[in-house]
Order: structure tokens, then C-alpha cells, then sequence
């Protein structure tokens, strides 16, 4: 139990995802008649693994499909030749509200340490760089007043317009009636207006300059610049603060990769129906499927896959993980699968795109000091240069260090996507050297870069969601689906999951928690139910679902 903290617990839907899966009475469980049914998963990033795991917990026989890399965007490549060094290709700073997340982080074993986000001590030192300015800070006390006003106007603007403490201290109640009380007002009052109208609108930054705002924009606080979300709705921003999906991040030792990876090999204590040692590895013959190129109704009712090499099956259930575009682009989706409306909502997701470009150094030469001004030769850094972000990767002083040079989104990331990676480490290298003239980044560099463009890859077309002013009816009929009473059987069967469906996405625990909705959906379909003492998502969905808008 987690009362008392902040976790992401709703505030959409105030569901305490963490106690159901911790629950000693289990998540539920199908008829003896239906153990062995075949569940095809579409998607082996952690959503997909996540629920072919606590499936065949229940006697359930999970079969993955993956059309790329498995992991999906928990994505760890490796550095060549060195042991244990790896660049985060995709999620890499994981808050500790993450609850359900880190239930099965700590279920495999995985270490993991504070990540070196600005202003935080595991940075050790940050450098914001701006107007051809460079400010170092180790506390945000170092930095000139004008970067504590804006985060003092923005803390301002919260509580004015989305009574912010009274809604964090409902989430660390679990008051879901609290919750709902002061959420479902600011989801009528915010759903089509922008995140920069939020901020514009205040009465906190109004009495401020536009150098504030662009300040703000370029460097934000917790995870960085966030002016690339300034045209999304303020109900995303509003979820990623409130439930501190920006705050108190860590990384995991040895990559996020062995989070699926892990999944994917462990043998649960409890399952019914498998023998002892069986694992989702070994249900699955040791590998996954090809990629899932046709999904329709066959002749018997059954939803049917035909794969990337023309096999095809027949399955009892399916639950798709891909990102929706997927199901348009990739997949060859028969259109009665869905209603219409439901169409719409996968159709009009919109994607960000993101781009990464890391280097291995020969050690972490960023903490020498420079004999002059005493400082770090080099910090973790905010700019309104190409780079946007640089983060600082320490594993240790005899060992090589790993340096992102390059962490930007939207127009910062389009203007990476035609560069070759060669060209990508020299404009980094270029704008990096503007701000520190004598850290001589080149002569630490060992090993070939690494580097990665979302929107580039088929399998993905873009990083993660960026919900639009207007789209919340779009989510909830998205995140909703997993609950199939009222659905025509033509429809029934086929379960969305993944951190798109969610209310917060680019963050795992959205993954996690849409995939832990697919599992109850699952479940029902195939005549199982939650035990009364530890009912699932779906059997509190009527109770405290998120608001319905007017249609």
C-alpha cells in the first residue's frame, strides 16, 4: 500500500494499479476449461510482455508478434566492446510514483540509481545556456533571480488554475472522490485549450516579460525545455505534474532493456496450469513471431493473424501494443474490429517525434575541475542551442562514461532526422563547444556513436503521444476499450494496450497500467473474473472512469 506518497495513482481513472498486482489473493483467474486458450500479443515492448506475463500466470497461453526490436521503446544499446555501458535509446528516467513499474523492477532484481536531471545532485553540476549566456548552478539557488521567478510563477500558475496542492494531497490520500471532485472540472475547463495557454493566461506569468516565458519554454524545471509541449493540451502537462512523473527519476543500471527482457525469462512462483519453470520464452518456442501483418475475424468467429512470412492462426483473444498508426500503416486491421468513432480516435493520435545521439568517453572527465573557476569541466546542460539537452552518464571512475549529447523533440529532432550519424555527433560536438571551450569533449570519445530518430522507424512513426487541445474524448474511448459489455461481438476480443492508450504518455507506468487493463479484459472475455477481495480496473470502471464529455 502507497498512501501517503504521490503516485500515479488517476487522477483520470483512481485505480491503485499497484495494490491489485501485489494483491496475495492474485489478479483473478478463467475457468479450468479455458487454461491453455491462445491470446496473440502484438507487440513485445512492455506493455505486451507485461500482460503475456501475468496471463500465462493464469493458465492463459500468451503468443507475442514483434516486428522490430524486442522491447519496443525500453530500448538499451549496447556500446561495442564495453561491458555494461549502454545508451537509453527510448525511456530513460523512470519517477519513483511509477508504482506498478517498479513492482516488477524489483520483482527481476534490477539496481537502479538517481538520474542526473538538472538541478539535482546526481547531476552534480547543471549549466543552463541561453541567449549566448552560459549560467553553472549545483542548486537552483545559484542561478540568477530571473530563473527562480519563473519557477516560482509557474508553481503560482498550478495552484491558480488546477488547485494543485489540494489534488496531489487527494492522490496521496487515494481519495478517489477528492480526486474526482477537483479533476473532473479542470478536464471540462482545460480539454481544448494548450499547455502555453495555460501558462500565458495565469495571473502569475502575466506579470511577467516574454523573457520569462521563453525562459521557461527553453528550460522549464524537473525534466527539462518543455516549449516542444507548449501546443499540447494542459490536461497531459497537468498529469505528467501532478502525479511528479517529473520529478524524482532514476535510471536502471545495466539499461531499462532487462525490464521486458526479464519478464520474458522469469518463472513465476504462482501460475496455474504450466508446469514449474515455465516462462514466456519457453511458451513461445525462445523467440517471437514475425511482425503481425493482417488481423481479422475468420470464418469461425476467431480473431485470426497472418504474419510478416504468411502464417496464419486463429487465437481466443488478442491485445495490441503497437502505437495506433500501426494498425493503418503496418497491419492490415479488418475495419469492423472497431466502430467508427473508435477509428477516429486510433487515426487522429498524434506522435511527437525524438531524437537521441549519445558517445562513449574514455572516463567521466566531466567532474575534473577546472583549475581557474574551481567548476566542473562540463555539467549536465540546458540550451537554446541544437542540442537542447545533454545528459551525463557516470558508471564509475575506472570505467567509460556515456555522454547524450543530443536529447530534442519536435522541430529540434526534424532538424537531426536527414543527418547520418557522423554528422549528428559534429553539429553536437559544434554547439557543445560554444559553451564549454575547454572541455575538449573530442579527445574523451572512444567507440562508435549511437543514435536513434523515432519518426524514422516503421515499427514506431513517432516517439510517444502528444495529446492536442480536443482530444480527450479521443482518449477516453481509447484507454475505456479494455471494458467490452456494451460492445457489439462482432468487436469483442481485441484489447488496445501500450502508453498511447493512456492518460500519460511517453511515461512507462502508462504502458503498465493499459497493460494491466488488457489482462482484466482478457480475463472476462474468456469467462474469468478478479476475486472479490482485489477487483480489477474493469470492475471499478462505472464507479470512477474518467469523466464523459459531452458528445
Amino acid at each position: 500500500m502507497t498512501k501517503g506518497r504521490v503516485t500515479m495513482f488517476g487522477p483520470d481513472f483512481p485505480f491503485a494499479y499497484d495494490d491489485w498486482i501485489t494483491h496475495p489473493s492474485g489478479l483473478g483467474a478463467i475457468p479450468a476449461d479455458r487454461h491453455g486458450a491462445k491470446v496473440a500479443i502484438i507487440g513485445a515492448g512492455i506493455s505486451g510482455v507485461l500482460a503475456g506475463y501475468e496471463l500465462m500466470r493464469m493458465g492463459v497461453r500468451p503468443i507475442l508478434y514483434e516486428s522490430g526490436q524486442f522491447g519496443g521503446r525500453l530500448r538499451s544499446q549496447a556500446f561495442e566492446g564495453a561491458e555494461g555501458v549502454i545508451a537509453e535509446l527510448g525511456g530513460m528516467r523512470f519517477p519513483v510514483s511509477s508504482t506498478g513499474f517498479y513492482h516488477y523492477v524489483d520483482k527481476l532484481g534490477i539496481d537502479s540509481r538517481p538520474f542526473p536531471n538538472p538541478l539535482t545532485p546526481a547531476a552534480g553540476s547543471t549549466v543552463i545556456d541561453l541567449f549566448g549566456e552560459t549560467f553553472y548552478a549545483e542548486t537552483l539557488a545559484d542561478l540568477p533571480p530571473l530563473f527562480r521567478e519563473v519557477a516560482q510563477a509557474y508553481d503560482a500558475a498550478l495552484e491558480e488554475g488546477a488547485n494543485f496542492s489540494a489534488l496531489k494531497q487527494a492522490i496521496r490520500d487515494r481519495d478517489a472522490a477528492r480526486i474526482k471532485e477537483i479533476w473532473n472540472p479542470i478536464v471540462r475547463d482545460w480539454d481544448e485549450r494548450t499547455f502555453y495557454d495555460f501558462v500565458t493566461s495565469s495571473r502569475a506569468f502575466r506579470g511577467l516579460s516574454f523573457k520569462h516565458r521563453e525562459v521557461f519554454g527553453q528550460v522549464g524545471f524537473g525534466t527539462g525545455g518543455w516549449d516542444s509541449d507548449f501546443p499540447n493540451s494542459m490536461l497531459e502537462i497537468l498529469r505528467v505534474n501532478v502525479t511528479e512523473c517529473d520529478e524524482n527519476q532514476r535510471f536502471m543500471v545495466g539499461g531499462v532493456e532487462q525490464v521486458p527482457q526479464g519478464l520474458w525469462r522469469h518463472a513465476p512462483d504462482k501460475m496455474v496450469h504450466w508446469p514449474a519453470g515455465t516462462t514466456l520464452a519457453s511458451l513461445n518456442g525462445g523467440a517471437t513471431r514475425p511482425g503481425a501483418r493482417k488481423l481479422y475475424r475468420g470464418a469461425d468467429g476467431r480473431l485470426t493473424i497472418t504474419d510478416q512470412w504468411g502464417r496464419t492462426d486463429s487465437f481466443d483473444a488478442v491485445i495490441a501494443t503497437c502505437q495506433t498508426w500501426l494498425l493503418t500503416t503496418a497491419v492490415e486491421t479488418e475495419e469492423s474490429l472497431f466502430s467508427h468513432e473508435m477509428w477516429m480516435a486510433l487515426d487522429r493520435t498524434r506522435y511527437m517525434q525524438s531524437s537521441k545521439t549519445f558517445v562513449m568517453v574514455d572516463r567521466p572527465f566531466w567532474k575534473d575541475r577546472d583549475p581557474e573557476s574551481g567548476r566542473q569541466v562540463m555539467s549536465m546542460t540546458l540550451t537554446d542551442r541544437l542540442t537542447r539537452g545533454t545528459y551525463l552518464f557516470d558508471l564509475g571512475d575506472d570505467r567509460p562514461g556515456v555522454i547524450c549529447l543530443t536529447y530534442s523533440w519536435m522541430s529540434d529532432a526534424l532538424k537531426m532526422l536527414p543527418q547520418p550519424i557522423e554528422r549528428r555527433v559534429e553539429l553536437a560536438l559544434a554547439a557543445l563547444e560554444k559553451v564549454y571551450p575547454k572541455a575538449r569533449i573530442r579527445d574523451h570519445i572512444i567507440g562508435d556513436p549511437i543514435t536513434v530518430s523515432w519518426e524514422s522507424d516503421p515499427n514506431f512513426l513517432g516517439a510517444f503521444k502528444g495529446a492536442l487541445p480536443g482530444h480527450y474524448r479521443y482518449n477516453h474511448r481509447m484507454f475505456g476499450h479494455f471494458v467490452q459489455d456494451a460492445l457489439p461481438d462482432h468487436q469483442k476480443g481485441l484489447f488496445l494496450a501500450g502508453d498511447d492508450i493512456s492518460w500519460t504518455p511517453a511515461w512507462v507506468e502508462g504502458a503498465v497500467q493499459t497493460g494491466l487493463n488488457a489482462v482484466w479484459g482478457v480475463m472476462t472475455h474468456l469467462g474469468g473474473k478478479s476475486p472479490a477481495d482485489n477487483p480489477g480496473p474493469g470492475d471499478r470502471f462505472a464507479e470512477w472512469g474518467p469523466v464523459a464529455l459531452p458528445g
